[in-house]
């Protein structure tokens, strides 16, 4: 078991949270979830409240999926759950340990390190398994750069996603 893989099962069961956006305001169903081989136990999709219009425009999806069985290869099934979330269209996908979603903060360098996969449409998901990797400077370029693929799909009036100062 990887780091990352001990951090989603430190509650009880493991929770791979996913978030995407790109992919519209409509939940897929639970079905669509059951991938690599392995059936989450609990699938809940969140349409997220208070949207800002250049994200709801584009449509923002929360998706916890829950597993008791936590000896699953997790890293696998978030690989191509972030793939299958961007496989219709242009999106962006990422996966986060619980309480890192801040509209002021999405892929932003201070939640880097809670970020631990992402997807862009058209490129291969990438899955961290360790916490170093996490706090390291390359991840925090490739979140950085994730962010910007997330500016670019913005309708052009509202590109800048600028985070407010906390």
């Amino acid at each position: 078991m990887n780091e990352v893989h001990e951090g989603l099962c430190l509650m009880g069961p493991a929770m791979v949270t996913v978030f995407v956006i790109g992919a519209g305001n409509e939940p897929l169903p639970h079905e669509a979830f059951q991938l690599a081989g392995l059936v989450p136990d609990e699938v809940h999709p969140f349409m997220l409240m208070e949207q800002p219009a250049a994200i709801a425009s584009l449509g923002l999806m929360s998706y916890d999926l829950t597993f008791r069985d936590t000896s699953l290869t997790l890293s696998t099934y978030t690989r191509e759950t972030l793939r299958r979330l961007c496989a219709a269209g242009r999106a962006v996908a990422w996966a986060g340990f619980e309480g890192s979603f801040h509209y002021d903060h999405l892929l932003t360098e201070d939640i880097a390190s809670s970020v631990y996969a992402y997807c862009v449409s058209g490129a291969e998901p990438v899955v961290a398994e360790d916490f170093a990797t996490l706090r390291g400077a390359a991840w925090k370029k490739r979140i950085a750069e994730t962010r910007a693929a997330l500016e670019e799909l913005l309708p052009t009036a509202e590109r800048r996603l600028t985070p407010k100062p906390r």
